[in-house]
């Protein structure tokens, strides 16, 4: 099997087309935000890009923002290693829409202005609920700006052919990786900062047509070396896996059998059953996902985003399998944890080799690496601008406006703030990817989702559909789910204790599980209901006003 990086040191062609496409984007896209920032004159600009886009626009949006490096390089990276185990994540991604769908987009829509704060707030005190409201908002958004950054690190040292041992521009691997999220945490910041919701939405529009154009291309290449045969494929990908069958079974990651040893067999099995319930029941409370149901004129505009959504989406996850089996055929294990332990750069690894296959040569393996790196790259950079722009939209509105200046701020005074914001969440998210390097960005992604559902959901949940609801049990809800699943992922193998771990060279962990979202969902849900009950506080009128607003859309802004 021929594997050869034609990024290396010495192929300055290769080089030279990544960083021009790479280039050409930046440009492209920050063409578009400056475009953007002379359309954006309100803060119902800012953070909902005028409430102007249609179904359609809205749904390759969410698609764009949906779409991570998680998805693109993550899975893919997780079905090369692990065969059928990875595809997990494809099917609990997809099938978390159907939740969005029944139970949140519409009633979010028609309910709420800007933030997830206002639909939790309208009928309770706004202070304590609004503050918890932005303190869950950023965590979940850093957690998932986490895996787009360590994302970001591993495609740059792909594309500039920087391995352990080799250079570029003076910098070794770790510290290119390091150079790459510093410059991609620049570049975020500047989209929220200039475009705000405008620019943001179709920086993601650009990205979503281009990441579809580019999976479907390689799926096609893919099928077509293997004449359309899908069990050929298979079959090359659990040879050259190293795994046998077993590539091709249930248990090789998760819910892993382990011989003569009951209680780590049983923690497998519950960590399996605790990612699932995370994957789906966390998209309906992530608050970059959530913000994007306002940005259209009415509800009915919202569900139909959400449909073209699910079935862009779903298109995509279908793809993932054959960029996940085709990287493990073509590439190899072995060829991918040498580039990347984590496995995130098998998509462009296996792009790589079709290139040299279909296009003959070092020079079209580089064509067809740098024109999907760059796309990987699209995918980053619009995913992070959505991510910020969440959570510094709910620092500046429901802090900073509703909390401490009690409603009496200027739009201006507010967007500004917005815009403070993006740079200090910047400025901490790329400290904390640093650390974060040695983490699958699926995997991480799927801890933002645990900690959404946990901490979101609950409260919106609630919000919407429980008439006997309450400030105390909004707070009780956000703070419990929150904190559980922060604190269990924390004392868990994810963080110190195990190889792969982010501190590997410690030891605290006494959780067993990698996944905190069966103890920790359950126990949002518990908070919120016991929060409720031990405060008599109780508005009927609020809660029928709430109602008529969730399911007519009337009086909605």
């Amino acid at each position: 099997m021929r594997m050869v990086l034609a990024a290396e040191a010495g192929n300055h062609t290769a080089r030279n087309l990544t960083i021009t496409l790479f280039l050409v984007f930046v440009a492209v896209t920050l063409a578009i935000t400056i475009w953007a920032s002379r359309q954006t004159k309100t803060a119902t600009d800012f953070y909902a890009g005028g409430r102007s886009f249609s179904g359609f626009q809205n749904g390759m949006a969410i698609g764009g923002d949906y779409m991570s490096a998680a998805s693109f390089l993550g899975i893919a990276g997780i079905i090369a290693l692990y065969g059928y185990d990875g595809f997990l994540y494809s099917i609990g991604f997809l099938v978390a829409w159907l939740v969005a769908l029944l139970l949140v987009a519409e009633l979010l829509r028609n309910s709420g202005r800007y933030t997830m704060a206002d639909v939790l707030a309208f009928r309770m005190r706004q202070r304590p609920v609004r503050t918890a409201a932005a303190v869950s908002t950023i965590t979940v958004s850093i957690f998932y700006l986490l895996a787009q950054m360590v994302g970001a690190g591993a495609l740059v040292a792909l594309l500039l052919g920087i391995r352990p041992g080799t250079t570029f521009l003076g910098m070794d691997a770790a510290t290119a990786k390091v150079a790459t999220i510093i410059m991609v945490g620049a570049l975020m910041i500047i989209y929220v900062t200039v475009g705000g919701m405008k620019g943001t939405t179709y920086v993601q529009i650009v990205k979503a047509f281009l990441l579809m154009t580019g999976a479907l291309l390689m799926t096609l290449l893919v099928l077509a070396k293997y004449k359309f045969n899908l069990s050929s494929l298979l079959g090359d990908a659990a040879a050259s896996s190293g795994k046998g069958s077993a590539f091709l079974e249930p248990g090789l990651r998760y819910g892993v059998e382990v011989a003569g040893n009951a209680t780590q067999t049983f923690y497998n099995k519950v960590d399996l059953l605790s990612l699932g319930i995370a994957l789906v029941l966390g998209t309906a409370g992530l608050p970059h996902i959530l913000i994007r149901f306002y940005t259209v004129p009415t509800a009915k505009a919202a569900r139909k985003s959400v449909l073209w959504a699910i079935g862009i989406i779903g298109t995509f996850y279908l793809l993932t399998l054959a960029l996940g089996f085709g990287a493990a055929a073509l590439v190899g294990s072995k060829a991918i944890t040498e580039q990347d332990k984590a496995g995130n750069t098998a998509a462009p690894q296996l792009a790589e080799a079709l290139g040299i296959d279909f296009f003959g040569g070092d020079l079209g393996g580089a064509a067809l690496l740098a024109i999907i790196a760059a796309v990987a790259f699209a995918t980053i950079l619009a995913v992070v601008a959505g991510l910020t722009l969440a959570s510094s939209s709910s620092l500046a509105h429901d802090f900073y406006a509703n909390v401490l200046k009690k409603g009496e701020a200027s739009e201006r005074q507010e967007v500004r703030v917005a815009r403070i914001s993006a740079l200090v969440i910047g400025a901490i998210s790329i400290l904390l990817s640093i650390y974060a390097q040695n983490l699958n960005v699926a995997f991480l992604v799927a801890l933002a989702f645990a900690v959404a559902a946990s901490g979101n959901l609950p409260a919106i949940l609630y919000s919407l559909f429980w008439r006997r609801f309450n400030t105390s049990g909004a707070v009780w809800a956000i703070y419990g789910g929150l904190l559980s699943a922060v604190l269990l992922v924390f004392f868990s193998p994810v963080v110190s204790g195990a190889a792969t771990s982010m501190f590997p060279d410690h030891d605290w962990q006494w959780f067993p599980l990698s996944n905190p979202g069966i103890l920790s969902i359950p126990f949002g849900f518990l908070c919120g209901w016991i929060g409720t009950l031990v405060s008599k506080e109780h508005d009927e009128e609020k809660y029928a006003e709430l109602e008529v607003r969730a399911l007519t859309g009337a009086g909605a802004h």
